[in-house]
C-alpha cells in the first residue's frame, strides 16, 4: 500500500511539474495581438525562451523537489520527454518556418524516440515513478557530502540543461529554416532509426538479462557474470552506441540546412558518455562475481562501435 501511494504521488509530482512553462507558453500564443515587451521579447527570441524556461522550470524548479524528496530522479524521466516537447514548441512558434515533410518527419522521430527511450525508463523501474534515483547521483551525493545540496545544481541540472539543449539544436534548426526536402534529410533519418533501432533491442537484451539473474538469485544459483550475446557480443555499450547514433542522425538535419556548429552538442554528449562509460566498467569490475569473466570480455569486445571480437589469444601473444 506505501508503495503504491508513493507511485501515485510521484506520478502527479511528475505530471505537474512542467506545467508552469507549458501554461506560460499557452498564454503566450493565446496573446497574438500584444505589445507587452515580455510579448515581444519571446516572439523575437523563440531560443533564448526555451532556455530560459529549462532554466526556471527544469533546472531550478525540478532541483527543489529534488532536494525536498532527498532525490532527484525525477531529471532523467524528464530526458525522455523534454526533446518531444521542444519539437513541439520549436514547430508551433509564431516565427516557425520549415518544409512541412522535414518537419513532420523530425516530429515523427522524435516521438517515436521518447516512445522508445520512456519504455526503456519505466521498463527498468519496473512501471514505478521514483522509486530510485540514478546511481551516479547516489555516489556524488556521498562524495560531496554537507555541499550536495548546492553542488546537485550544477552537476545534475544545469550540467544536463547544456547537454539536452545542445542536443536538440537541431530541432530549433530545422523549424527556422525553409528549404526543400533532400536526400540528406533522409540519410539523416536513417541514422536516426537506425540509432532508435539499436537502442532498442540493446535495451531489450539488457533487460532479460537483468530480469534471468533476478531469478536465478532467487533460486540460489550462480548468476551469469557478463552479457555476452546478441548486440552485446560485439559491443559492450550497444545502448549508448545506438543513443549516440539517434543525436548524430538528429545533426546531420541540421548540417543539411546549413548548421554544421550544432555538432557541438552531440560531441559534447559523447564526451560525458564517454566518462560515465568508464564509471559504468570501473563499478562492474569491483563486483566480485562478475570481475574476471568482465575484464576479459573488456579485452575482447569493442567499446561501443559493434565490431567482431578480439582474439585474446593473439592479442598475448603480440604483448
Amino acid at each position: 500500500m506505501a508503495v503504491a501511494s508513493s507511485n501515485l504521488k510521484n506520478a502527479l509530482i511528475a505530471v505537474s511539474a512542467p506545467l508552469p512553462s507549458i501554461l506560460f507558453y499557452i498564454s503566450f500564443l493565446r496573446q497574438s495581438n500584444s505589445v507587452s515587451p515580455l510579448y515581444i521579447w519571446c516572439y523575437h527570441h523563440p531560443l533564448l525562451l526555451a532556455f530560459v524556461l529549462f532554466f526556471l522550470n527544469i533546472s531550478l524548479l525540478f532541483w527543489v523537489v529534488g532536494l525536498l524528496q532527498n532525490s532527484h530522479w525525477m531529471i532523467d524521466l524528464y530526458w525522455t520527454a523534454i526533446p518531444v516537447m521542444l519539437v513541439y514548441y520549436f514547430a508551433s512558434h509564431p516565427l516557425a518556418e520549415s518544409d512541412f515533410w522535414r518537419s513532420r518527419l523530425v516530429i515523427f522521430l522524435t516521438s517515436v524516440w521518447c516512445i522508445r527511450l520512456s519504455h526503456s525508463y519505466f521498463r527498468r523501474e519496473r512501471w514505478q515513478f521514483g522509486a530510485r534515483e540514478d546511481w551516479r547521483f547516489t555516489d556524488m551525493k556521498q562524495q560531496y557530502g554537507q555541499n550536495w545540496w548546492w553542488a546537485s545544481l550544477f552537476s545534475i541540472y544545469l550540467s544536463q540543461q547544456v547537454f539536452l539543449l545542445g542536443n536538440c539544436l537541431p530541432l530549433y534548426v530545422v523549424h527556422s529554416k525553409n528549404k526543400q526536402l533532400n536526400i540528406w534529410d533522409l540519410v539523416a533519418a536513417s541514422v536516426c532509426v537506425a540509432g532508435v533501432t539499436i537502442a532498442y533491442f540493446a535495451d531489450t537484451q539488457l533487460h532479460d538479462f537483468v530480469i534471468r539473474n533476478d531469478r536465478m538469485k532467487q533460486l540460489g544459483q550462480p548468476l551469469a557474470p557478463v552479457l555476452d550475446e546478441g548486440l552485446w557480443r560485439y559491443s559492450r555499450h550497444p545502448n549508448y552506441f545506438g543513443e549516440q547514433l539517434w543525436w548524430w542522425g538528429l545533426t546531420i538535419f541540421a548540417w543539411n540546412l546549413g548548421c554544421g556548429w550544432t555538432f557541438f552538442g552531440p560531441l559534447m554528449n559523447s564526451l560525458c558518455l564517454a566518462y560515465v562509460t568508464i564509471l559504468v566498467e570501473q563499478r562492474m569490475a569491483k563486483q566480485q562475481y562478475r570481475a574476471e569473466a568482465y575484464i576479459r570480455y573488456q579485452k575482447e569486445t569493442s567499446v561501443w562501435i559493434p565490431w567482431f571480437k578480439k582474439s585474446l589469444a593473439r592479442k598475448e601473444k603480440e604483448i
